[in-house]
């Protein structure tokens, strides 16, 4: 094992490539001390941040390396002593540089607390916030000045759940809210696509690095987030995603979200878990409603029974949420009704036309005409072919 040394040629060695190294030596020190303490510990460990939180990230980590005390007032001997066995395996300057190597091969930037990218909502997690982020593309979309909202749902989603989640999400990016999710199958994969369908802008959050898409079904989704967004992860490149990680990743999908709504889960789905971080930080949050016999929607109606959640049945109702239900916005179940009917009937069942001609048959401007064809292919009523667009038969 290869010893850590906290020094500022050590860190202006690791850092060079991913974060600016032109800095005070102490500011210097201090990245990447952070940076070390994300490699040696899980996610949300709240004694680690305890201690960081005490000592700062350096010499915290100078005390760790040397064997020297870390006790304090707040924290048990005990559970100190049990991290510290756990921290220490861990300690290896190898395993750190192999993180940040694989971090420049990627082009993935580091973002530490203080940056101006750095998303201040974070800091209602306490210690359990992260060290650090890693960001590919634009990490300045969960800024505390831009309105975020999280969707999630269920993996095993269905033609009902794909079907709500691709229309708030659409709506809800076309209005300028970035739309946060954990790039999975089911209803996350159908928030990224639809925010990405209408020009939006959206972020995922990944269980493991961002160096190592997951699912791998999704490598396509997540790379066009990353270049039309932002996929962001605080555990280090080379990271494998586990059960673990997943569940103290929906605590950051939570804590970036101003509001966070379920479109679809069962009694047991993992969406839960991102709603009791949402409940617990106090933030507004909300669920689609179901069949009161569908098991897809059990959790949603959890949700707004056990969690006091808002009903929601359309994007206007997760404005209200964010206290934003006068604000100018593309309504789609509204005004846009009419426009959608005007689009589908424009449309062949037989014969494939271009957006142009459908815009010019539906008398609809053709950017609109892009935004609502999307919308009819994820909800199943619309099939690109390779010389245009079909109405699906069944939308008759």
């Amino acid at each position: 094992m290869t010893r850590i040394e906290v020094t500022a040629a050590a860190a202006r060695a690791a850092l060079a490539g991913v974060r600016e190294v032109d800095v005070a030596e102490a500011t210097l020190v201090e990245a990447f001390a952070r940076v070390v303490w994300s490699v040696v510990v899980e996610p949300g460990d709240g004694v680690a941040g305890r201690i960081v939180e005490e000592w700062g990230a350096a010499e915290a980590l100078r005390r760790l390396v040397a064997g020297r005390s870390l006790t304090m007032d707040g924290v048990d001997a005990s559970d100190l002593a049990k991290g510290i066995a756990r921290w220490r395996p861990r300690g290896d300057a190898t395993a750190v540089r192999a993180a940040v190597e694989s971090a420049r091969r990627t082009g993935a930037r580091l973002i530490l607390p203080g940056d101006v990218g750095w998303p201040g909502r974070l800091a209602d997690l306490g210690v359990h916030a992260p060290f650090v982020l890693w960001s590919r593309g634009d990490a300045a979309l969960v800024a505390d000045d831009r309105r975020t909202v999280a969707i999630v749902g269920a993996r095993a989603a269905t033609a009902y759940g794909e079907h709500v989640a691709g229309e708030l999400a659409a709506e809800l990016a076309s209005a300028g809210i970035t739309i946060v999710s954990g790039a999975a199958y089911g209803i996350d994969g159908v928030a990224h696509r639809a925010a990405l369908h209408v020009g939006g802008r959206t972020v995922a959050l990944l269980a493991g690095g961002v160096d190592r898409p997951y699912p791998s079904g999704h490598t396509a989704l997540i790379e066009a987030t990353a270049r039309s967004g932002a996929v962001l992860a605080e555990t280090p490149c080379g990271t494998p995603p586990t059960k673990w990680r997943f569940l103290a990743r929906n605590r950051l999908i939570a804590s970036l979200a101003d509001a966070t709504v379920v479109v679809e889960a069962g009694v047991r789905s993992g969406s839960l878990n991102t709603a009791a971080h949402a409940a617990a930080l106090g933030r507004p949050l909300g669920a689609v409603p179901g069949a009161i016999t569908s098991a897809s929607s059990a959790g949603c109606h959890r949700v707004i029974r056990d969690f006091d959640g808002a009903l929601v049945t359309c994007a206007g109702d997760v404005r209200e949420m964010l206290g934003l239900s006068d604000a100018p916005t593309l309504s789609f179940d509204e005004t846009r009704t009419d426009e959608m009917t005007r689009v589908l009937d424009a449309m062949s069942t037989r014969q494939s036309r271009s957006a142009d001609e459908i815009a010019r048959r539906s008398g609809i401007a053709p950017h609109d005409v892009a935004g609502l064809i999307a919308l009819a292919e994820l909800a199943g009523q619309a099939i690109e072919r390779a010389d245009g667009w079909r109405r699906a038969p069944s939308t008759r």
